[in-house]
């Protein structure tokens, strides 16, 4: 069964292939499996998973924990999710935060596990004009292949009775398409944030027409919990740091939205917006990177602990979907990623708050 899953796993990453192939940007990393680093994917272009992954890499208490752990830390930028599950699978990234697609893509082959809660909010469907869900058939819209607003762009059209072929999917990167609605290059997109507030900010024509419960999730490998132990907890002590240092204060918060603004203009420019009177501004401000941070993961109590309802366990809903439309292998079971959530990791950790630092700060600007 495990053989069978593979192979259809890597049918369905031979799907996605042509845009991980086309890019190459990652190659550059040197990347290989069995590494003495402790590699870890970031999404720069997402909050406030960049935001937590922006404060990680600059945590001083884990970078040296790591280092007496001999598994010094690498932080690495993706443009998607997708792009990292591959390497997620043989090896290459040891964690990496995801969207609930690539996660479920991740944890359908039994790698990983599903250690914290990165995100908990929606993913919208965001047009131009007076267009609803229903009108889009025909329409251009834009999305990020296997990523949670595909999800999203999937569970919307089926509400609304729309197959994926009677509209017009445009693949684009997340960044790129408030601008590109603006312009009027395409009639709508599905993604997380901050696009929906770019695009909302910037004219009172573009507005949500859907909205679907969204997660991110700190995701490890298992080979990491079981050879390095220490230092896969030490990982964890920092991105539970990350997560108490943010809700501590707000000074706190606006530094760390500084970071990630830092990083994402490291690893991809952020397009202007076309304006009135000729006017371009900036896609997103740091108060807007605060708001979204503190709405979708400080304000959430639970977090960074998944929360399980047992008439309801996280991502079953999104697994049967994404089963029934065939964007996961037929043979993927559901036990793979229940015992990828049964995780005890980062419990284990908050039981050893002294031992791991875990009320102790230290960062470098």
């Amino acid at each position: 069964m495990k053989r069978r899953l593979w192979g259809a796993l890597t049918l369905l990453l031979t799907l996605i292939a042509p845009a991980t192939q086309a890019a190459e940007y990652f190659d550059a990393y040197g990347l290989a499996p069995a590494s003495a680093a402790l590699d870890l994917g970031a999404q720069p272009l997402g909050y406030p998973s960049g935001v937590i992954s922006a404060v990680m890499a600059r945590d001083r208490i884990l970078a040296k924990a790591l280092v007496a752990a001999k598994r010094p830390l690498k932080v690495h930028f993706f443009r998607r999710g997708a792009d990292i599950v591959p390497m997620l699978a043989d090896g290459r990234v040891d964690a990496a935060l995801l969207g609930d697609m690539p996660t479920l893509l991740a944890a359908a082959e039994g790698r990983i596990w599903i250690a914290g809660l990165v995100k908990q909010t929606s993913t919208a469907i965001v047009a131009k004009g007076g267009l609803q869900v229903s009108d889009l058939v025909g329409k251009r819209i834009a999305y990020v292949e296997a990523s949670s607003a595909h999800l999203t762009l999937l569970q919307g059209l089926a509400a609304a009775g729309i197959s994926q072929t009677q509209v017009r999917l445009v693949a684009m990167g997340v960044s790129e398409m408030p601008a590109a609605l603006q312009r009027g290059e395409i009639d709508a997109f599905a993604a997380w944030e901050p696009a929906p507030t770019i695009a909302l900010g910037h004219s009172e024509k573009n507005h949500i027409v859907f909205r679907s419960h969204s997660s991110d999730y700190f995701v490890i490998r298992r080979d990491l919990a079981q050879q390095s132990p220490l230092a896969a907890q030490h990982l964890l002590a920092g991105y539970l740091r990350a997560i108490e240092w943010m809700r501590r204060a707000q000074p706190n918060l606006e530094r760390a939205a500084s970071w990630a603004l830092a990083d994402t203009r490291a690893f991809a420019p952020l397009p202007t917006i076309p304006g009135k009177a000729g006017r371009e501004s900036q896609s997103v401000t740091l108060a807007q990177i605060a708001a979204i941070t503190r709405r979708e993961i400080l304000d959430v109590p639970s977090a960074p602990v998944i929360v399980f309802n047992p008439a309801e366990p996280p991502l079953r809903s999104e697994f049967e979907f994404l089963v029934k439309l065939g964007k996961l292998p037929a043979q993927a079971q559901w036990a793979e990623v229940q015992a990828a959530l049964a995780y005890p990791g980062l419990a284990q950790v908050q039981a050893q708050a002294r031992a791991f630092a875990l009320l102790s700060f230290d960062y470098a600007d």
